[in-house]
């Protein structure tokens, strides 16, 4: 039986998807529901194996929670939105526009990237560290897969070549924090394949949406409302 995923709903209009980041829930964007339902209907999914959405049994992939996308977009009869993702749900955002470009007006990619190289030493050499650990740990400890399995998706997810992105033709916002964990070369790259992108580097670290929301909210919202 497919994964059905949680969600949260609020507002009306036209659809505005969010997709949180790695370990993370819809609550991410607690300061972002209440602002941007005032002009669309925005909805809020749980990732595969996050928050209230099950883990299921396909595989734990930003391909398959793609795939997981695009089965409750179809469910839920939405067949044209505007789609937000951060960090992982930015990369998920991605890999979903690039195989179902019909979907998405307009995107908006924050704290994304192609690859793990993206990410500076400081945060990739803990990852890939404790992602070796565990990958030993769980051959005798079962508890310790879904841990391994978060830290997997950082580790060997995505792989998207900046090459690829020139198929992507709607408006693109690309934003991230000044002091992001992400390079802001790889951000700069990402929105330079683009071919119809946006730069936004915001005053902030990774957690922008979070920890900065007035302005990214103003910069969200501005990037929507433009014809």
């Amino acid at each position: 039986m497919d994964t059905i995923l949680h969600y949260v709903r609020a507002g009306e209009g036209f659809p505005l998807v969010l997709l949180h980041g790695n370990g993370e829930d819809h609550t991410y964007f607690k300061h972002q529901m209440g602002p941007f339902s005032e002009r669309y209907a925005v909805l809020a999914v749980d990732s595969r194996g996050h928050g209230a959405s099950p883990r299921g049994s396909d595989p734990f992939t930003l391909e398959q929670f793609a795939e997981d996308l695009k089965r409750l977009l179809d469910r839920l009869g939405i067949s044209r939105c505007h789609l937000l993702g951060f960090s992982d749900g930015g990369n998920v955002a991605l890999l979903f526009a690039l195989k179902y470009p019909e979907y998405v007006e307009k995107l908006i990619l924050n704290g994304a990237d192609l690859s793990p190289a993206g990410m500076k030493l400081s945060t990739q050499i803990p990852i890939v560290l404790g992602w070796g650990l565990l990958q030993a740990i769980r051959r005798f400890d079962p508890r310790a897969k879904p841990k391994w399995e978060l830290l997997d998706l950082m580790t060997t997810q995505p792989r998207i070549r900046p090459e690829e992105l020139g198929a992507l033709h709607m408006p693109v916002l690309v934003a991230a924090g000044e002091r992001d964990m992400i390079r802001e070369s790889h951000t700069r790259l990402i929105a330079r394949s683009l071919p119809n992108a946006r730069l936004a580097i915001l005053p902030g670290d990774h957690f922008t949406a979070r920890r900065n929301w007035q302005d990214f909210n103003r910069t969200v919202l501005e990037f929507l409302a433009e014809a």
